[in-house]
């Protein structure tokens, strides 16, 4: 049986995904393809949001006497990096705007990346029995497996809600909500 993959490296796991599909979307060449990695990457990172916002924050909250100032620090970042997200909708991969907003949404990312590995993690792998780490590492694991996948073709295989961009849909989906936030 394989060993348990606790919180700490299923999250650390989806971060490296993520550089990896920034790179992507820096990269390709033609601009199809780079709009194709940009959709992908805004799924990949609703679902990882959605997931530590469901099964990490809350201990967070329960664990640490900051922890509700994390938690809110933490779900702040990921209502920024959205807002990027829905700046870059529908935008065509040959503007200029595209790599400013890819640009600006890698530094956010890459900042709040830099704070859970440097801080929460550490402080979470100190704070938890292993047991409980793997755990949540588990649901987070499930959650991300009940989401729908990144799409091949978005926003084709991603289904339309009336006024609802792509990142609404997505955070849809992988909540089970019907609005978007």
């Amino acid at each position: 049986m394989a060993h348990p993959v606790d919180v700490i490296s299923e999250l650390t796991a989806d971060h490296r995904e993520m550089d990896e599909t920034f790179d992507i979307i820096t990269q390709a060449v033609p601009a199809a393809d780079r709009r194709t990695a940009a959709e992908r990457l805004t799924v990949e990172l609703v679902r990882h949001t959605v997931a530590e916002e469901q099964h990490l924050f809350p201990v967070v909250r329960a664990v640490f006497p900051d922890g509700n100032l994390i938690a809110d620090r933490e779900i702040a970042d990921h209502a920024r990096m959205e807002k990027i997200l829905k700046d870059l909708e529908g935008l065509d991969a040959d503007r200029p705007d595209f790599d400013r907003l890819v640009a600006a949404l890698r530094a956010e990312v890459t900042a709040h990346v830099w704070e859970e590995e440097e801080n929460l993690f550490p402080r979470l792998r100190e704070a938890c029995a292993q047991e409980a780490l793997e755990t949540m590492g588990d649901r987070i694991r499930r959650a991300k497996m009940l989401a729908p996948s990144p799409p091949d073709t978005p926003p084709a295989t991603v289904p339309l809600a009336p006024g609802l961009g792509l990142v609404d849909r997505a955070r849809d989906l992988v909540t089970g909500g019907g609005g978007g936030r």
